[in-house]
């Protein structure tokens, strides 16, 4: 399988005050494979995302990351989703006067615009995906995100993560605020939209939705840094005895 991302040694602080937030990170990602980050609150996961999707907040002090062979550190964030990157945020903007299906056919018109697909099959397969995620046609002509519960703000992420077809998607929380019915129905449509060659990095706090997406490798990041790599079964370690137990340089390859 091809490399979609390579991170080598990653430091990147916050520009307003110069703290560093990333301290060495280093990660591979292969085409089709799932990997969860798993850390506790203000540990720098949703950084890493943001970093990694060229949020101008941050500076990159040091290293690299590579997207399907390609170092992207200088790219703007508009240009690294063009190249086939996708993350879903954990407070999606409200957009008011923008309806839902425009926004992602605006969207997917901006990240392929050498696409042909007509206006009318791309309508048809946003209504698709929104059927699966328990979401009516009139869910797509409300104002983009105006007035969602949280709920629905997060299916309203996977339905443009399905249309949008990234090569690499970052799901930053997506399980946060969601019962456990929307959990799973969140959570189908990820396993359904992401085929063979699209790949997943799941950031969480809980391991209830990895039940449900089952990761090729599990991170536990703590204080900016991987502190510790495995299997799907160290989520359900970390389930049982919380973060305590994971020690910094306890690496598992």
């Amino acid at each position: 399988m091809s490399k979609i991302l390579e991170i080598f040694d990653l430091r990147a602080s916050i520009k307003e005050d110069g703290r560093e937030i990333l301290k060495g990170i280093n990660l591979s990602i292969s085409e089709g494979e799932t990997h969860a980050v798993m850390g506790p609150n203000g540990s720098g996961k949703s950084t890493l995302a943001n970093v990694i999707m060229g949020n101008p907040k941050y500076e990159i002090t040091n290293g690299d990351i590579l997207f399907m062979g390609r170092s992207i550190k200088n790219l703007s964030t508009d240009e690294r989703a063009k190249l086939g990157l996708f993350m879903s945020f954990q407070m999606p903007e409200e957009i008011d006067g923008v309806k839902m299906r425009q926004f992602i056919i605006n969207s997917y018109r901006n990240m392929k615009p050498d696409d042909e697909i007509t206006v009318l099959k791309l309508s048809s397969k946003i209504s698709d995906y929104a059927r699966d995620l328990m979401l009516g046609d009139e869910f797509l002509q409300r104002y983009t995100n105006f007035g969602f519960s949280g709920g629905e703000k997060k299916k309203g992420e996977i339905l443009q993560m399905g249309v949008l077809e990234p090569r690499l998607a970052i799901l930053d929380e997506i399980d946060s605020g969601l019962d456990i019915d929307a959990m799973r129905i969140v959570a189908q449509s990820i396993t359904k939209i992401k085929n063979g060659k699209t790949a997943l990095l799941l950031i969480t706090h809980y391991q209830r939705i990895l039940n449900y997406v089952v990761p090729d490798f599990v991170h536990v990041y703590i204080d900016g840094q991987i502190v510790t790599t495995d299997g799907a079964s160290l989520a359900k370690e970390i389930e049982e005895k919380g973060y305590n137990f994971v020690k910094a340089g306890d690496v598992h390859e």
